[in-house]
């Protein structure tokens, strides 16, 4: 009977158990080309040549405009100043489309950062996906990778709870650049 609870009590603990990100410290972060939007601009998002100028923060949230979201977009924008002294470049990424994250860039994110969107291909090679679905299209995990200029990943922040990670990337970021 002993054996019974301590498997099902095992078997519990690896079910509430959060999920890790695919991508570990040391991957070599996927390449990719998407657009995006900063203050309402619309602009193409390169990957690898936003790390020609230092260490980016890949952060995917579920949704624009949703509490979680906002909440986390303000975070990041009023830490810019901070990223930017640090030599980092944060970009949010979502499954939304471009019109949208186009006004969620000028009105949640202050015109601060980019946000862009992550068709099903970065989604995929960042393993971000949630599993559900808004009105018909995927929404992703909130997962903030730090990627450093070399193109691998530094640092994994993987938590639905938004409230960590500004703090924990740009901690990531200052400790990759000495800054």
């Amino acid at each position: 009977m002993r054996l019974v609870s301590t498997l099902a009590t095992a078997a519990a603990l690896l079910v509430a158990a959060p999920a890790l990100a695919a991508l570990a410290p040391g991957a070599k972060a996927p390449d990719f080309t998407t657009r995006g939007a900063i203050a309402g601009k619309v602009f193409t998002v390169h990957l690898a040549e936003q790390l020609k100028k230092g260490p980016v923060v890949l952060y995917f949230f579920p949704a624009a405009y949703t509490g979680g979201c906002n909440a986390e977009a303000h975070a990041f924008a009023e830490a810019i100043p901070a990223f930017t002294k640090a030599g980092g470049t944060v970009i949010g990424m979502s499954a939304d489309n471009v019109e949208t994250l186009s006004k969620f860039s000028a009105e949640k994110c202050a015109g601060k950062f980019a946000v862009a969107s992550a068709g099903p291909n970065v989604i995929k090679g960042y393993d971000v996906a949630l599993g559900k679905q808004i009105a018909g299209r995927d929404i992703t995990k909130r997962t903030s990778y730090v990627i450093a200029k070399d193109g691998r990943v530094a640092f994994v922040h993987d938590d639905m709870n938004p409230a960590e990670h500004v703090a924990t990337t740009l901690a990531a970021v200052q400790k990759l650049t000495g800054k």
